[in-house]
């Protein structure tokens, strides 16, 4: 069974995916494009973005390193400071928390960690600007200490202009250490640029049952965008990941089921995407993001879903992920995704894209 993997190029089909990334096809289609970037060379409070085109979509990838006291992280829009702000969040899948009328920002966190955002964006001048984002942030060093996470929503009610500014700040007494970083993608159904931001690293697709599906070596990029969807020949199998056949006792998640309770395992050999008991041959998709600094450890945010029964009668199953990969000397190079025991069926796939 094939999956369509669109989402870096927004509903295009695979053959463009591939002209983007630079492959056979060639073709001038747009998809994400880097519309800026700010990598401080030292510690400070703000990371200012600026001068972005007017893009119907953005997509903001953030790794923020925390010095030195707390360091509430937030994001404001245009260098707006007003009270123009209302958000919603969930820490470590809690209760919600909102803030309105507030000046700090459509998205923010406040927790003083070391953190990997990914977050979405939907910029029409005349309309308010809405974004919705998850948080990856560290915790504590080391696989024996569980990631946390912070999913949220939030609007900007300017209607009168575009983004054209990202504002990332904290709040409190540290700061942003050197090294931290916001880089703003966008995409709009009008571009026609060449220059897409994702470069597709790895595209898999088994010709027969196997123990895995793996990328084999793919080139070290900072960003990795990995997407996998399989069915297993066995009943109650999860679907896992190891990075460069570290098979040690190296990663740690959080997981949520059906958004409820957060569940964690430290100084585990894997990282468990799907945590589901399902029948066998039924489908299991995942989405994650990893930032991928050598002398980091990797942080990774995943949404995933388990097919259930078949029909319309029967909803799927979601779950969502923050995890870390404790290695702290070396790049992915390699992605595994496997299940507990047993096979993964015929016409699995994977696909990679990652970027500096």
């Amino acid at each position: 069974m094939s999956f369509p993997f669109v989402q870096p190029y927004f509903g295009l089909g695979n053959s463009l995916q591939t002209a983007q990334a630079g492959g056979a096809g060639g073709g001038a289609v747009g998809g994400w494009v880097e519309l800026g970037r700010t990598t401080l060379g030292s510690a400070g409070d703000n990371i200012d973005v600026s001068s972005l085109g007017d893009k119907r979509y953005y997509m903001v990838l953030t790794n923020s390193i925390a010095s030195g006291g707390s360091t509430d992280v937030a994001m404001r829009l245009n260098t707006d400071t007003g009270s123009n702000y209302a958000s919603r969040r969930s820490i470590d899948g809690a209760a919600d928390e909102t803030r309105t009328s507030d000046t700090l920002g459509i998205i923010n966190h406040f927790e003083n960690e070391t953190c990997l955002g990914v977050h979405y964006l939907a910029n029409v001048s005349s309309k308010e600007k809405l974004g919705v984002g998850n948080f990856a942030l560290l915790g504590s060093a080391g696989a024996g200490n569980a990631p946390r996470r912070v999913e949220n929503v939030g609007k900007w009610t300017n209607t009168s202009n575009a983004i054209n500014a990202v504002n990332l700040f904290q709040n409190d007494s540290g700061s942003f250490d050197t090294g931290s970083e916001c880089v703003v993608l966008g995409w709009d159904p009008a571009d026609t640029h060449t220059t897409n931001f994702w470069e597709e690293l790895a595209s898999v697709t088994l010709g027969g049952d196997a123990s895995e599906i793996s990328s084999g070596t793919i080139s070290a990029k900072k960003y990795l965008w990995v997407q996998v969807y399989f069915q297993s020949a066995s009943t109650s199998n999860d679907v896992l990941v190891r990075f460069n056949n570290d098979t040690g006792s190296n990663y740690a998640h959080r997981h949520a089921i059906n958004f409820g309770s957060d569940t964690t395992q430290t100084s585990g050999s894997s990282i468990k995407l799907i945590d589901r008991n399902a029948a066998a041959d039924q489908g299991r998709y995942v989405n994650f993001f990893v930032v991928n600094n050598s002398a980091t450890e990797k942080l990774l945010i995943a949404h995933g879903l388990e097919e259930e029964t078949s029909g319309a009668g029967n909803p799927p199953t979601p779950n969502e992920c923050v995890a870390k990969w404790a290695n702290t000397s070396s790049q992915i190079t390699e992605i595994d995704c496997f299940t507990e025991s047993g096979n993964i069926r015929s016409g699995a796939e994977l696909r990679v894209w990652g970027s500096d």
